[in-house]
């Protein structure tokens, strides 16, 4: 997809004066419940290339949170959604049949992990792809108790809040949450609460598990799932030891707890394979997916193993989940992932990835950079020995990037998030690393 911009450009100051309009509407009639970081208000956007109400044009390493993995209205997304709206729009399919939907149904089938047949349940978010599999796994095993991870996000919705522990502002005053969610630690020592003594303590949570939790506090028979990102989104791009994965499941087959992998993040090419959980050649027994399914339209997808999904008529459904212009955008998107964009993913990934370790040896500020393809998160601290966590730079290299026209988003308490679109250039790569460099400069 052809770049029609060369360079960022910020002509007024940030925010401009049209902006100023938006934000005093936002401030009147929006909830102010959401977490903008920075006062960009959006006018166009065009590949890795957004442009604001005042004609400010920025470089968008956000892909609007890890959705556009395409780009900004990619042509043929644009297309795809086009030609939808002009056969039918909705008809909703908890009451009716299109064929679109089955067929999307049957290609997520066969871009996730496993020989079995699996069944798809569709959403409107990642959101809704958790909670339908937080009911199907209870449903299914007949288990009340589910196992998440310290650190995790899986949403805002009181099931998918309740599985998630990266914040304590995302839980306050909304006690109380689902009953039967035990939280325990994922992978990083130096991120234990209960500073394990193993020899390899990155993965000895896993023993935990067995040699403590389930003999002191948890019957393993009363376990219906564990729920983890195969790589953790907002507790700060958390890339587990290579045995992490297999280990845990290993564990949840012996005891016949289902393996969920949420995917909603690092799904659908964005760590260089279609699904992040394929790294660890781990076959989950549901999948969530959302985010970059559909190229900025809203969908959700809880992919299972056929014999899993065995709910019956009415356990669950959603009017809007599956509506034909999201499907038709996701297949569209599927294709166009398939046709080289996963490839370019892993590729610009590893160049950009190795571009930062060049800058993690030059700047003290930056104590490690981590991710697979393109998700990459640079942790920032002011000792690398002492691992002191460095907060308030790292707010100040977001905004500093920002006013130099690089959108880019924090996770962790002290790290930062580079999640362009799949279909990024190095030459665009190299922009960003440059305004990167320049403002590390600086902080």
């Amino acid at each position: 997809m052809e770049s029609p911009f060369e360079m960022p450009f910020i002509k007024t100051e940030l925010p401009g004066p049209e902006a100023r309009k938006v934000l005093e509407k936002d401030q009147k009639y929006v909830s102010q419940s959401y977490t903008r970081v920075y006062p960009f208000v959006i006018k166009r956007g065009r590949g890795v290339w957004v442009e604001d109400v005042d004609s400010n044009r920025f470089l968008d390493f956000t892909s609007g949170i890890a959705v556009l993995n395409t780009g900004h209205c990619h042509p043929e997304i644009v297309k795809a959604i086009q030609q939808q709206a002009e056969e039918f729009i909705h008809m909703s399919g908890t009451d009716f049949y299109y064929d679109i939907q089955s067929t999307l149904a049957q290609r997520l089938s066969g871009i996730t992990p496993g020989p079995k047949e699996k069944r798809v349940f569709f959403g409107n978010s990642g959101a809704e792809a958790i909670e339908a599999a937080l009911k199907l796994a209870r449903y299914h095993t007949r288990r009340p108790r589910v196992l998440a991870f310290l650190g995790a996000f899986h949403g805002r919705t009181m099931g998918a809040l309740s599985l998630t522990a990266s914040k304590v502002i995302h839980e306050k005053g909304f006690s109380p949450l689902v009953p039967g969610i035990t939280h325990i630690p994922y992978a990083y020592c130096y991120r234990c609460p209960y500073h394990l003594d193993y020899p390899e303590c990155d993965i000895a949570c896993v023993d935990w598990i067995r040699e403590d939790l389930f003999k002191r506090s948890i019957p393993p028979e009363e376990v219906a799932a564990i729920f983890v990102e195969p790589i953790q989104g907002e507790g700060g791009y958390i890339v587990p030891p290579p045995e992490f994965h297999q280990k845990l499941y290993r564990l949840a087959k012996e005891f016949g707890i289902l393996f969920v992998a949420d995917e909603v993040q690092t799904g659908m090419g964005r760590t260089g394979k279609m699904m992040a959980i394929e790294h660890w050649g781990v076959v989950p027994d549901i999948i969530a997916l959302a985010k970059g399914i559909a190229s900025g339209m809203p969908l959700g997808a809880t992919v299972s193993q056929a014999e899993v999904m065995d709910w019956v008529p009415g356990s669950h459904a959603s009017t809007f989940g599956g509506n034909p212009i999201s499907c038709r955008a996701a297949l569209k998107t599927i294709e166009l992932l398939e046709s080289g964009l996963i490839e370019n993913a892993a590729m610009m990934g590893d160049y950009l990835f190795g571009k930062l370790r060049e800058l993690q040896n030059r700047f003290e500020l930056i104590g490690e950079v981590r991710g697979k393809g393109l998700m990459i998160g640079v942790e920032l601290v002011k000792d690398r020995e002492r691992k002191v966590k460095a907060i308030e730079e790292r707010n100040r290299i977001i905004q500093a990037c920002f006013e130099k026209g690089l959108l880019i988003l924090g996770c962790g308490e002290n790290s930062i998030r580079l999640i362009p679109p799949l279909i990024i250039t190095r030459r665009e790569v190299d922009l960003a690393l440059s305004i990167l460099e320049e403002v590390f400069k600086r902080v």
